[in-house]
C-alpha cells in the first residue's frame, strides 16, 4: 500500500516538466526569432535597440522562472525569495555601473592624453594587406 501511495505522489512530475519545458520554449523561440530579425538591420538603429532591450527582458523571465522553478522558491515565502532576488539584482547593477565606468574612463583617457587620442584616431591597416606586403617582402629577398 505504501509503494502505490508514493508512486502516484511522484507521477505528476512528467506533467509539471513537460509544462515548465513549454513555458520555457516559447520565450527562446521568439529570442531566435528576433536575433534572426536583427541580423539584417543596421548597427545602431532604434528598432535594433528596442529587439536588444526585448530579448534581455525575455532573458531576465526565463532566469526568474528557472530561479524560481529549481531552487524551489516558487513555494517560500516572500521574504526568503527576496533574501536571493534582491543580490542578484544588485549584482546586475553592479556589472552595468562596472562597464559605465569602465566606458567613461576610456573616453576621458583619449580625451586628455595627447598620444591615446592620436591613437585612436589613426586607421589600422587590414590583414590582407599587411599579409600581402610581407609576402612580396619575401619574394624580393629571394631575388
Amino acid at each position: 500500500m505504501e509503494h502505490t501511495a508514493d508512486a502516484e505522489h511522484h507521477g505528476g512530475g512528467t506533467k509539471e516538466v513537460i509544462k515548465l519545458t513549454f513555458i520555457l520554449s516559447i520565450p527562446t523561440v521568439i529570442e531566435l526569432a528576433l536575433g534572426f530579425a536583427m541580423m539584417g538591420m543596421e548597427q545602431g538603429s532604434s528598432l535594433k535597440l528596442a529587439i536588444k532591450g526585448t530579448i534581455v527582458i525575455l532573458m531576465m523571465a526565463k532566469a526568474f522562472y528557472i530561479v524560481g522553478y529549481f531552487m524551489h522558491l516558487k513555494h517560500e515565502v516572500k521574504n526568503l525569495i527576496m533574501t536571493i532576488v534582491v543580490p542578484l539584482l544588485l549584482f546586475v547593477w553592479f556589472i552595468t555601473a562596472f562597464l559605465s565606468d569602465g566606458n567613461s574612463f576610456k573616453n576621458l583617457k583619449n580625451t586628455y592624453d595627447p598620444h591615446k587620442k592620436e591613437l585612436s584616431t589613426q586607421k589600422v591597416e587590414k590583414k590582407e594587406e599587411v599579409k600581402e606586403t610581407k609576402t612580396e617582402e619575401k619574394k624580393k629577398a629571394v631575388e
